[in-house]
This record gives structure tokens, sequence and C-alpha cells, in this order.
């Protein structure tokens, strides 16, 4: 039986998907919570919020993601990171799944990628559980309910979690999967409930189709000021480092926390919905965010909850770190409607840095910041992948290398002439350990981060004194108002000079070392910014 809102000449038997029970195309909200809760894959929380556990997989698998070699992307992909897998392998992974989906209902959700209509792609989720329906329909833009009538799917996304692949047959690395076929314009995944496999597949099918276009794709949250969409700032960051967080400013225009393109007409959101962080979310640091763990239809992932009352517990990471909720953009109440803005005039690139060594910010040449962007300095933090229990130091290129289909290289370059035409100034803010490394500093305060990121966008900054920094090279405010001096200066906050010195000899040699496999791909004037 079919059921919902969708073009009758694109059912999924148009698309060779048959014999599948009851499929559900295109249903709102209620009807999505209403039968995710009859199936028992979750239940109501308070003010209507929607709570479920996802299982053995709290966090990406991102070794199980798979590109399908073919001669269209042979030239194209960075088979250094992204493992491949052969069109036969694909071919019967595909079957197999289809097979297995045989007489189990499916609910659809057809779906926009990007809001500028123009660089925009359209994507059909087809999705055993109810709830990733609901997921992916508030992380993804929804059309009109007459523009379902004439909608054809670009892309196509099946996630399948009761499937489980084999690696002998499939070609693959476990029975958990993530496949992406640009020749067929379809993404397979199987074996795992987690959520976000859903929303970065579609951000690293989006990371391959722009470039194409001279479109920018931006691991990064983004704001304009209130009332001026042409003052726009960026912020590149892996999970963790505080894009959601820092990107939703009371005084300032939510564009969106996670995936951005910047095309010659500016700024636009992949998304039409947020996926934020929940572990020690408090009202009193993020009243907006935390008010959305209590809205009708927000899903709520991995948290613990008192059985009886539904009272989250945002400080237990018993079953992950990475606790999650995902809400559309309309929850935040100074979110843009449109999810456009500008060309940037502020870059900013946030690190957490484990090492405690990095300064709360600081400013950068357009060379040091492509040296910074294609370094992706960060500490991964516990629970966003699977196994990571502590911060630990990486560096994941571009702020998003598990995402990223083409070389590096490619993006940097597409970052470095749009830094050039609009004259954004570019910034390096660690969100990080301060007074000592993980384990004995403490994380920076979110008061002073915030403070520093609204005096460098209000144009304050601009007129401070700067020190050079001896490790690094670039600029660091000697003071910033309403921010202790002695945090802007990270030796002076530990407790022995010499073990700092010796701690961020380390980490510039580790920046160092990481950095030699692009220099015989860069420009000179990069080269010369290297530590």
């Amino acid at each position: 039986m079919t059921y919902g809102r969708v073009n009758t000449a694109m059912r999924l038997e148009d698309q060779g998907i048959s014999g599948l029970g009851n499929v559900y195309y295109n249903l709102i909200e209620p009807a999505l919570v209403e039968a995710a809760v009859q199936r028992r894959e979750g239940k109501l929380g308070l003010g209507g919020a929607f709570l479920c556990e996802t299982g053995q997989f709290t966090g990406r698998s991102p070794k199980d993601k798979f590109v399908v070699r073919t001669p269209s992307v042979e030239a194209s992909i960075w088979w250094e990171n992204n493992a491949p897998m052969t069109v036969d392998a694909f071919d019967r992974l595909h079957a197999d799944m289809l097979a297995h989906m045989q007489g189990r209902d499916y609910f659809v959700q057809d779906l926009y990628a990007g809001a500028d209509p123009i660089h925009r792609v359209d994507v059909r989720m087809v999705t055993e559980m109810a709830w990733h329906g609901l997921f992916i329909r508030h992380l993804l833009r929804r059309p009109t309910r007459s523009e379902l009538d004439t909608f054809r799917p670009d892309w196509t996304v099946i996630n399948c979690p009761s499937f489980k692949a084999d690696p002998a047959r499939h070609g693959c690395r476990t029975e958990t999967v993530i496949a992406l076929n640009f020749d067929k314009k379809l993404i397979l995944i199987g074996n795992t409930a987690y959520a976000g496999e859903n929303k970065k597949a579609v951000f690293t099918l989006l990371n391959y189709l722009l470039p194409e276009k001279g479109v920018m794709a931006m691991h990064c949250s983004a704001n304009h000021a209130i009332g001026n969409p042409v003052d726009t700032a960026v912020f590149f960051g892996l999970s963790g480092t505080g894009k959601t967080t820092l990107s939703a400013d009371p005084s300032r225009m939510l564009i969106g926390d996670d995936e951005h393109g910047w095309s010659d007409r500016g700024t636009f959101n992949f998304e039409g919905g947020c996926y934020a962080k929940t572990i020690n979310l408090s009202a009193e640091a993020e009243p907006e965010i935390y008010a959305t763990t209590h809205r009708f239809g927000t899903v709520v992932e991995n948290m613990v909850h008192d059985p009886e009352t539904l009272e989250l517990d945002f400080a237990d990471d018993s079953l992950t770190a990475n606790t999650r909720c995902a809400y559309p953009l309309d929850y935040i109440s100074n979110a843009s409607v449109t999810g456009l803005g500008g060309h940037p005039r502020h870059v900013v690139m946030l690190t957490c840095d484990a090492f405690g060594v990095l300064p709360p910010i600081a400013r950068l040449t357009p060379a040091q910041a492509m040296y910074h962007f294609l370094s992706g300095f960060t500490s991964k933090v516990a629970g966003t992948e699977r196994g990571v229990t502590e911060p630990q130091p990486t560096f994941s290129t571009c702020f998003g290398a598990p995402f990223m289909p083409r070389r590096p290289e490619v993006y940097g370059k597409l970052l470095e002439d749009k830094i050039a035409k609009h004259g954004a100034s570019c910034w390096l803010v660690n969100t990080g350990w301060t007074g000592g490394a993980y384990g004995t500093g403490s994380r920076m305060p979110i008061k002073a981060t915030r403070a520093l990121l609204s005096a460098a966008l209000d144009g304050t900054l601009a007129g401070a004194t700067f020190r050079k920094d001896p490790n690094f090279g670039f600029d660091v405010p000697v003071t910033v108002p309403g921010v202790d001096d002695k945090l802007l200066d990270p030796r002076r906050t530990w407790a022995s000079g010499a073990e700092y010195d010796a701690q961020a000899r380390k980490l510039a040699g580790m920046f160092a070392a990481n950095f030699a496999q692009y220099l015989p791909f860069i420009d000179e004037d990069i080269k010369a910014a290297a530590i």
C-alpha cells in the first residue's frame, strides 16, 4: 500500500524498487512521530520530543564508507582518503539490499539539499525507520506540498539498518557499509541506526558535485548581522569544536550550524535544521538549543532519561558522549528563513586544542588561513566516531576529511580564491584547553570565546594591539575588553613556562610533519606561512 503525497510518476517502483510492504511518502512530523512510537522505535518525551537510542552505533563509521570506482570519477576522487568499491561489488550489495527489503515497510522523504535553488540537489531518502524519516526531514530542506507533485529526485539514499553487509561478497570492511555510486546517483547505508550517517552522506555528495560549479562546499556554521545579510561570518570546524554553539548568537541571524556552500551569489545553507550535541547542555549557557530538547518532534538521540518523569540527564554519557538533538531551524528564534547570506566578511577556523598550546583567538593572513585550513588541526572529541572516548589530537584536512571526496587542494584553491576576491578577514579560534593539556588544564571559558568572537566580528579587534606568536607566527591580541589578558597568552596560564614551551614545540613539529604532504601542490606564499 502507498500512503502520502508523491509525484505519481516517481514512485519507488519507477526506480526499480518493488515488492515492499507499506510505503509512506512524505509524511509530516506528527505522522512520523506517531508511526515511530507505534513501531516502538522510541517514545515521546517532555514537550513531545522523540526519545530514541541508536544501539551499537552511536557515532559515524568513517572506515566503512566507500566510493564506487568508475571511469567517470577515477581521476577526481581522493583515493587515499576514500576507500574504493568495485562496480560489481556495489551491484551485488544493491541487489541483496533490495531483496532484504522485500515485504518491509519503508518511509520516503523527498527533500532539497541546499537553500539556493540554483545549486540545490533534489534527494529522495528511503528509510527503514520512521524516526530516520523525521530526522532527515528536519535536517534537509522541505519542499512545499505542491512542489512534491512534480518532484523528481536527482539522487536516492536507501538506509536499511537491519541489513548486514557481507565483506567477502560486497567488497566492504565489515557488516556496516555506506557506499556512494556517482554513476547511479545512489547511496546505500546498511547495519547502522546512527542518524548522522544520513546527513553526512548527502554532505559528501555535495562536496563532490559543487566544486565543479565553482562552489566551495564547507563544513562550517554561518550567521549574519541582524538585518544585514551582507555581514556574514562562517565558522569552520569538526564536531565538538563549537560550530553550533558559537553560530547560535542571539545578536546575529543564524544561517545554519554545520554545512554550507559559498557560490558567486554568496553563502547558502545545505540544510533545514540543526544536529546539536547535548552533552552537558544547559539552559543557562545555551537556552535556545536547550529549549529544543523539549519541543514537539525534536529527535533526542541516545540521551539517558528518567523512566517515570522523562527528565533528560544532560550530564550522563553512559550510552555515549555523542548525545544529540535534531530539530528544524525555525525552532531557533533568530534563524534565517531563507538560509542565504552574503559573501563572508569573516572566516573563522575553530579548533579544539587538547595540547593547551594555541591562544583563544589569533588573526591569520590569507596564506596562514590556507595553511590552517589544509592542516585542519583539532582534537576528535568523545563519541563522534566509534572508539573515541577522550580527546585525540588529529589533523583533518579542510576541517572535514571524512566528507571530502576530492583532493584537499581542490577545496583549498576554491577557498583561497574566494577569500582573495571578497577580502574576508580570517581568524583561528581555540575552544579547547587552556592552563595545560587535556587532563591538567581546563576547557576554554565559553564566555571568553563569545566575547573574543564578538570583538572580531564587530570590528573591535581591528584596532587592537597584537603580538607575534613565536611558535606559529600568527598575530594574537594583547588585550580585549572583557577578557582576562592572561588568557590571551597561553604560556602565562601554565604553571610551568618550560613545560608549555616543550608542548608548543611538540605541536609545531606535528603541524610541520603533517603539512609536508601538501608542499608539492600549494603556492609559494602558503609554503612561506608553514611553520
